[in-house]
């Protein structure tokens, strides 16, 4: 510090402020500036109210400060902290309540070709692991595709495509999706917490769904895949009523356990007007890595023979394999890759492509 700023700063201290201390001491000096013709400086007050009262010792610093400047020119100002501006607060986006009314029919999701509901009579035979791996094989030949898990109780389709990042919402109203491995996607799962259960009514689950169709921009789609909660209960009710669903497809295992709620799951399409466009039998069969022999432990055919009843396409047979487990855990679903896996869901996705259903 050179000696003039020095004779400066002494200059300032001597001038008392009414509640104590001075402008050294109290650290409200700023942006002094000194050269051979000028003196210039800042006070800063702790608040606006306060600056509008400290003309009178603004004229007196500048006063105390030309005493020991000689010639020099002295000017100062007065600035003040301001109140930190308020930060708005994130758009809050309330998923659930109560569904809004609709008008007519059954209503296009905006920008959506085509929407397809995956289904079952019950949990456990794969449904959601068809639902990602066809979605990515479907991306990977070209189609523009969605991907709405609307198993609300149960969501899995985070893990599965490894995302687990809040959408945004710029207005509290839009919600702004995700994109993974070429899809474009959206789960309640993502807008709460993981570790908790979510402990909703039926009108809720309509609502959060309404949501998920109506308020997502997601885009120009040739097909939005709806991965489905087991059984016959509110979500596909309003799914079916509310939006227009080009098909349904129905995954099962082969066993007859299975078959029994499938058929019902087929029944219930059916009674809501939705077309099955045909079936997935899931873990058809077991190849042993080790001999290649190849078991049918959940049996074998039965998916077949249900779609030949009911008259419509059996869509693929996919085996249970390992590998496509490891990769739905670890966030990359199977039809991303190369394999044999891969290859099957290619072919299934190429199915509906030339059936004009994707």
């Amino acid at each position: 510090m050179s000696q003039i700023e020095t004779d400066i700063k002494d200059a300032l201290a001597r001038l008392a402020l009414p509640d104590g201390g001075d402008l050294i001491s109290r650290d409200m000096i700023r942006a002094l500036s000194v050269d051979d013709n000028s003196v210039r400086f800042v006070i800063e007050a702790p608040s606006p109210a306060i600056a509008q009262q400290m003309e009178p010792l603004r004229q007196a610093a500048e006063a105390a400060v030309a005493a020991v400047v000689g010639k020099r020119s002295v000017a100062a100002a007065l600035t003040a902290h301001g109140p930190a501006p308020a930060k708005p607060a994130p758009p809050s986006l309330k998923i659930g309540g109560h569904p809004k009314p609709q008008e007519g029919g059954p209503a296009p999701v905006s920008g959506v070709d085509r929407i397809l509901a995956i289904g079952s009579g019950k949990g456990g035979v794969g449904k959601s692991t068809v639902s990602s791996n066809l979605a990515v094989a479907l991306a990977k030949q070209g189609r523009r595709v969605g991907l709405l898990d609307a198993d609300i109780y149960g969501p899995s389709q985070p893990r599965m495509m490894g995302v687990n990042k809040r959408p945004a919402s710029p207005d509290g109203k839009t919600i702004i999706p995700l994109k993974a491995h070429g899809v474009t996607m959206m789960s309640i799962g993502l807008m709460m917490d993981p570790d908790k259960a979510i402990v909703w009514r039926g009108p809720m689950l309509m609502g959060a769904l309404q949501q998920m169709l109506g308020q997502v921009e997601w885009g120009e789609l040739d097909v939005l895949i709806v991965d489905l909660p087991p059984g016959t209960g509110d979500v596909q009710l309003t799914l079916c009523q509310k939006s227009q669903v080009t098909g349904a497809i129905v995954v099962s295992t082969p066993q007859d356990v299975a078959l029994l709620d499938a058929r019902k799951a087929l029944d219930m399409f059916g009674t809501l007007k939705t077309p099955v466009l045909g079936l997935i039998e899931n873990m058809s069969m077991f190849k042993c890595p080790d001999c290649g022999s190849e078991h049918a432990i959940f049996g074998q055919g039965g998916v077949a023979a249900e779609a030949e009843r009911l008259n419509v396409p059996l869509l693929g047979a996919l085996p249970i394999d390992l590998d496509t487990r490891l990769a739905g855990d670890g966030g990359t679903p199977i039809a991303a890759g190369d394999g044999d896996m891969a290859q099957a869901y290619a072919k299934l996705a190429k199915g509906l492509i030339e059936g004009g259903m994707a």
